[in-house]
Order: C-alpha cells, then structure tokens, then sequence
C-alpha cells in the first residue's frame, strides 16, 4: 500500500523531515509559500511505483511531459529556504496574531465558534464558523474593505454546499454554511488583524438581520385590511 500526503497547507509552517516521515508521495504548492502561483512539487521516494498523467520525452526521466518553468522552480526554491529561515516566526509572531484575531471575533460576534482542534494545528490558520450566514456573503463584503479570505478549499471554490470535511469534524449545519478561513503569515501586521476585528462584527450582525434562519430576525406581516 502506498501513502501520498497532500502538505500543502504544512510545508514551512511546520517542521517536516521526511526522512522520518512514512510516506511514499508528498505534494506542496508554491503560492502557499510566497512563490510565484503555478509552480509546485512532487516528491516520490526512491522505489515508489511511478505512472505519468501526462506522457512526453524522455527529458524529465518519463515523469512528465513539456518543459521545465524554470523562473518558477527557481521561485519555489527560494520561498523554500525563506520559509526554513523564518519559521520560528511563524510558530511565534505570526500565532500570537492569529490568536489575538480569534479570540476577538469570539468576544465581539455572538454563536461563532472556531473549527478543528484548538491546539493540534497550524500556527498561521484560522477557520471560523458564524451561524445563520453565508461563508460567500462574507468575503463580498470583506472585499470592500479589501480584506482577502477563503470560504473553502481551492478544490471547492464555486460550490454551494457546505464543507463535506466541516460536516465529518462535526461542525452544526447552521455553522458550516458560515465559515471562513483566515491564512496569516510572517507579512501579516496587527492593523491587518486590527481592520479584521473592527469590520467583521457589523458585517456579521448585517447579514444576519438579512437571514431568513436568524433568530433576530423580525419577520415582515403584510396586512391587506381595508
């Protein structure tokens, strides 16, 4: 049986040797790291049974067809090494920021919770759950105060159901729909996480009075008596 790791999220956040690691394959992408988007990397250990998706000369050993992006492996390389050198900061600096963004957002935003285990985890990542609000709904009005953030995975961008992976943690129905996740990094300052904490909980408390679900909601009784 073989093991293939998706480290996406992992990689220079969070130590990984894998010399020690039983894995078989292992993937990361560049744009996670600071590296040009569109570049990424595979590592297969020696011996592992090895078929292409995409069959071309024998210049990359028959793992892959085209020509090598050079500029782009040249920029992963390069985020790599910054990433080693500055991961300290990521598991320090960089976690107090996130911590501080959390811990705000629960005070100030009533029925949120934060999804995953609160310790076991990266040290960059936030994902918050606000009940009777839609993660979608959210972003478009971060975006006007250009505050950039996900609502899912990159895999189920576009979709309009909740996290299947929110869903199997656990997470209420009434707060899968609302969750958001917030990536820090060693770029994020605290008037990032200032400008979050001061828009999120109006933007919050708006689209709840819009909620059909919300309990604050006050429904409308249309009257036609003469």
């Amino acid at each position: 049986m073989l093991l293939h790791t998706d480290a996406v999220q992992a990689v220079g956040k969070v130590p990984i040797d894998l010399s020690e690691l039983p894995v078989d394959m292992l993937v990361l992408s560049g744009h996670k790291l600071h590296a040009p988007k569109g570049v990424g990397l595979l590592f297969v250990r020696k011996g592992t049974p090895f078929r292409p998706f995409l069959v071309g000369g024998h210049q990359e050993r028959g793992r892959r067809a085209g020509t090598e992006n050079t500029a782009g492996i040249i920029g992963l390389a390069k985020a790599l090494s910054l990433s080693l050198a500055n991961m300290a900061e990521e598991n320090t600096r960089v976690k107090v920021l996130r911590d501080r963004l959390e811990a705000g957002l629960l005070a100030s935003i009533p029925d949120s919770i934060v999804n995953g285990d609160p310790e076991h985890r990266l040290p960059n990542t936030s994902s918050i759950a606000f009940k009777f609000v839609e993660g979608e709904a959210i972003l478009l009005m971060l975006d006007q105060y250009g505050i950039c953030a996900s609502s899912g995975s990159a895999c189920t961008s576009g979709s309009l159901e909740p996290s299947h992976v929110l869903r199997a943690m656990g997470v209420p129905f009434t707060f899968a729909h609302g969750s958001i996740r917030f990536s820090l990094s060693r770029y994020t300052t605290d008037a990032d996480v200032d400008l979050v904490l001061d828009k999120l909980p109006g933007i919050i408390e708006t689209l709840r009075k819009m909620s059909p679900f919300s309990e604050d909601t006050v429904p409308t009784v249309a009257c036609t008596c003469q």
